[in-house]
């Protein structure tokens, strides 16, 4: 049976929703519903066929509030309120401020100063650690980092109870601890965060486009690593223990770990020509992670920001082109982190090392958020198993 279409044109949309043009757009223009051009002719939109569903069983008020409940998790609305950071109009914005503008300038240190609501901290793991146990010899730098939150989340105190300024001066050191086991111990010890990756990966020349990644990878509203970082602060756990939620959540493929994905695409491009192999990936049902973002159904802003200060390789410049026409989708940041680290050749794992200590920081504020509302997160299931015995 052929599936429906994905995305819808305006009149099967309003069709669904019975309601004006005026209705559908104002969805839209809330993050309720998303939408993209219509490759066939730009002037026109499309719009999501689950967004557009969602939003008129709502109208006709057959939804019951487990079913809105379970939505939610899925890119529906949105979990938990926060004052740390949105997606709207197409852009990301940090407490209010753009995203994309503050990383022409902004270093990532003056990034947490704005999300923690404090100075800019200086993240160096100066706390005294003589009880913490050293962790085991890690075979990769991903591997240190798990160990050396694993050791602190063991020994570091509950976050619960304590000051807010206690926890962010805490936070600064934790980043810290995950920084050198990262990059290793810093050899000067009062440098910046892209200065240090700069040097740890000998590539001076790339510092500042480092600065402008991390900058616009600190925080993503409530993704998966960041929803899970709030459920373990939830609980009062230590502010290692939430990090170290967030970095096990974001190693998976589908999240942190997608520039990796992107990486592998580039191989067969190289092999095959960028055509047969986005052909080939959707041959075999791969889904294609350097295109399309939920959030951005007209192109990833972050994307843009990074690209603009880097000169796309010819195989990089024929995939972004060719999925784009294939697709429909524009290229995301996750495109972007994998040619920035090629231009620059950096190491094959510098994306999700860029991405943990970027979002390190954005972990950071949604903990202090949720400390600050002292609710444990406890949803409820929705029971779909057998009959209860009675």
């Amino acid at each position: 049976m052929t599936k429906p279409p994905l995305w819808l044109p305006a009149a099967e949309a309003l069709e669904l929703m019975q309601v004006r043009p005026q209705t559908l757009y104002a969805s839209v223009s809330r993050g309720r519903i998303r939408a993209k051009p219509d490759a066939a002719d730009p002037r026109r939109s499309l719009y999501h066929r689950d967004d557009v569903q969602r939003v008129a069983a709502r109208t006709r008020g057959r939804r019951s509030s487990e079913t809105v409940a379970s939505e939610a998790i899925q890119w529906g609305e949105p979990v938990l309120p926060s004052a740390v950071s949105t997606v709207a109009e197409g852009r990301l914005w940090y407490r209010g401020q753009d995203a994309c503008e503050l990383a022409g300038h902004a270093t990532l240190e003056d990034v947490a100063g704005l999300l923690w609501e404090s100075a800019p901290p200086h993240f160096a793991a100066t706390v005294a650690t003589a009880s913490v146990p050293a962790p085991a010899k890690a075979a990769t730098p991903l591997q240190a980092g798990l160990l050396a939150l694993a050791a602190r989340a063991a020994t570091d105190l509950p976050s619960r109870g304590r000051s807010r300024s206690a926890l962010q001066a805490e936070a600064a050191h934790v980043i810290g601890t995950l920084a050198d086991a990262l990059l290793g111990p810093s050899r000067s010890p009062a440098a910046r965060l892209h200065t240090r990756l700069a040097t740890a990966w000998r590539r001076p020349r790339a510092a500042d486009v480092l600065r402008r990644a991390l900058v616009l990878m600190a925080d993503h509203e409530l993704n998966a690593s960041t929803f899970a970082a709030r459920v373990t602060a939830s609980t009062g756990a230590s502010l290692a223990a939430c990090l170290l939620t967030g970095l096990s959540t974001l190693t998976g493929p589908l999240h942190g770990g997608a520039a990796a994905a992107v990486q592998a695409m580039m191989r067969s491009v190289t092999a095959l020509g960028s055509e047969a192999a986005v052909r080939e990936w959707l041959a075999h049902d791969r889904p294609l992670a350097a295109f399309g973002h939920p959030l951005y159904p007209a192109g990833d802003a972050r994307c843009s920001a990074l690209l603009e200060v880097i000169e796309l390789p010819p195989a990089f410049a024929s995939l972004r082109a060719t999925g784009e026409k294939l697709l429909g989708d524009a290229a995301n940041i996750d495109f972007a982190l994998a040619a920035m680290a090629a231009v620059h050749k950096l190491p094959a794992d510098a994306p999700l090392m860029l991405f943990a200590l970027a979002r390190a920081v954005g972990w950071t504020a949604h903990v202090l958020e949720q400390q600050a509302t002292g609710q444990l997160i406890r949803p409820r299931a929705r029971y779909t198993g057998p009959a209860i015995a009675r």
